[in-house]
């Protein structure tokens, strides 16, 4: 198996190293993981003769097919740091990995090939190079310096519960699509623990492979110092706090990745569910698994999403288990839907068909993929009146009542089994903040507050007298009657029903 690999260079004053720097990475053509290299230069605007080292560099290079390297250099017209030029090379990277290397020569690109070697052999999201897990080789240097690393990584650590050993190195390889998709804000060297904390954030799998270390002095032209490390204290600090680990995009990751924050929540709703969990579950709309891990092992389990960034999260949690795998599903495509020889026991779809235009579409593709006795778990937000802002950008079509919701399991061919008035603490907190205060988006603070609350809310929620902010309702299917003379194969190979039986349940 083979990928490729963008190659990022921050340069910045570098007149003396930076074209040997460049050198080295020709030895990444001899890797037999990479089918394609490119290098992405940007000079930030150095004041000193870096801009003409790196023009005669370009000058002498040809995108040598034997080399399989294709170099790019971009400039800034000011110094805007280097998490600035990182982000800039990034944006014209085409290849499946991307890495950062700095134009000096304290790291060497020999080391790249153990850290691919890692992606193809392990699936990784990304790869650090440790200066301190026992590298080969690493020049012996400022104790004090090595110190504050340790402290750094230490506080990083305590904020991500990752256990890296280097979390300021600056080989951190990761795969471009992911590394795109997170908002970069930091300039300068903070941008070392907000990859870190927002790599984490979004449950990438992180490895570390021991690197070799030539650091450099002050006199040689290290530019970090004691003011780097104070920003980077308050870095770790302010991005331990921030959720804003997505981009905006269709499908409101941004606003989600808030939601996720509360873990006590997700915990409640998946105890609502367990019981009526079978053995063979598809789960549709797992967004980044906050549910799917509390819910699994199952003897077979699929996590299924649209958003192609919640896709690539749940391939990593199914990586290391074997029960499960994870699938893009579109609830109103049936030819979107993963298939199980044998059905599936269980189909679990919350807060999934209120977003689609044609529900009854969406319940009849389920249906298809049931076994015989099979449930389906909805969850749908109550209330047409509670209709506000919050639902608008969630891009909810509907909310319904436990009438509306009974005719439509109803009529595409279900019986309701239990229907679950939940989290009615919710309701009028949903009230006032999409329909009084017009609010698109939920407060930080607020997310704290009901992930530390709900183990209050779950004791006394029966016991509020206002409806459930969502209904759950389980669902089985009804006796199902084929005509055996005028079987007719549907798009995806399985019988079509054609004649339905079924007998009316009511709570």
């Amino acid at each position: 198996m083979k990928t490729s690999l963008s190659v990022l260079v921050p340069v910045y004053n570098e007149q003396h190293l930076v074209y040997k720097s460049l050198e080295r990475l020709k030895i990444l053509s001899t890797s037999i993981h990479l089918e394609r290299i490119e290098v992405i230069v940007v000079d930030d605007c150095s004041t000193d003769d870096s801009a003409n080292v790196l023009e005669r560099f370009r000058q002498e290079q040809t995108d040598d097919a034997q080399l399989n390297i294709n170099w790019t250099f971009l400039r800034h017209d000011k110094n805007r740091g280097k998490g600035q030029a990182v982000k800039t090379a990034l944006e014209s990277a085409t290849c499946a990995i991307s890495v950062i290397h700095d134009a000096d020569l304290e790291y060497h690109p020999k080391d790249l090939l153990r850290i691919i070697k890692v992606f193809v052999e392990e699936e990784a999201d990304a790869v650090y190079g440790s200066r301190f897990a026992g590298a080969e080789v690493r020049r012996v240097l400022f104790f004090r310096h090595q110190l504050g690393n340790k402290l750094l990584t230490f506080l990083s650590n305590l904020v991500t519960d990752l256990n890296l050993s280097d979390m300021e190195t600056c080989y951190k390889a990761v795969r471009t699509e992911l590394l795109k998709s997170i908002p970069i804000e930091s300039n300068d060297f903070r941008i070392e623990p907000e990859l870190t904390i927002k790599l984490a954030k979004r449950h990438a799998r992180i490895f570390e492979v021991p690197i070799s270390y030539s650091g450099r002095s002050f006199e040689e032209g290290k530019k970090i110092n004691w003011k780097d490390g104070f920003r980077a204290l308050y870095c770790i600090f302010k991005f331990s706090l921030s959720d804003a680990i997505y981009h905006r995009d269709i499908y409101g990751s941004h606003i989600l990745a808030r939601l996720s924050r509360a873990a006590n929540f997700n915990s409640w709703m998946a105890d609502t569910i367990r019981k009526y969990c079978g053995s063979r579950i598809l789960e549709i709309g797992s967004g980044v698994g906050n549910l799917t891990r509390k819910l699994i092992p199952r003897a077979k389990y699929v996590a299924s999403d649209i958003n192609p960034l919640y896709l690539q999260t749940l391939e990593a949690l199914s990586n290391d288990r074997p029960y499960m795998s994870s699938s893009y599903c579109d609830v109103t495509q049936l030819s979107s839907f993963p298939r199980h020889d044998e059905g599936y026991d269980t189909v679990i779809c919350l807060n999934v068909i209120e977003h689609v235009e044609d529900d009854r579409v969406a319940l009849a593709n389920i249906k298809s993929v049931l076994a015989p006795g099979g449930t389906a778990i909805i969850l749908v937000p109550q209330g047409q009146w509670n209709f506000g802002t919050l639902d608008e950008v969630l891009g909810h079509q509907r909310r319904y009542s436990k009438e509306s919701l009974r005719e439509l399991v109803d009529d595409c061919g279900f019986a309701i089994k239990e229907m679950i008035e939940f989290n009615r603490v919710g309701t009028p907190a949903w009230f006032v903040n999409g329909k009084l205060l017009h609010r698109r988006g939920f407060g930080l603070f607020q997310i704290w507050m009901l992930d530390l609350l709900t183990p209050v809310f779950r004791r006394v929620d029966r016991l509020l007298p206002f409806p459930g902010l969502s209904l759950i309702a389980v669902i089985e299917l009804t006796k199902i009657v084929l005509n055996e003379t005028s079987p007719e194969p549907s798009s995806s190979g399985h019988l079509r029903i054609l004649s339905v039986e079924h007998a009316r349940s009511h709570l």
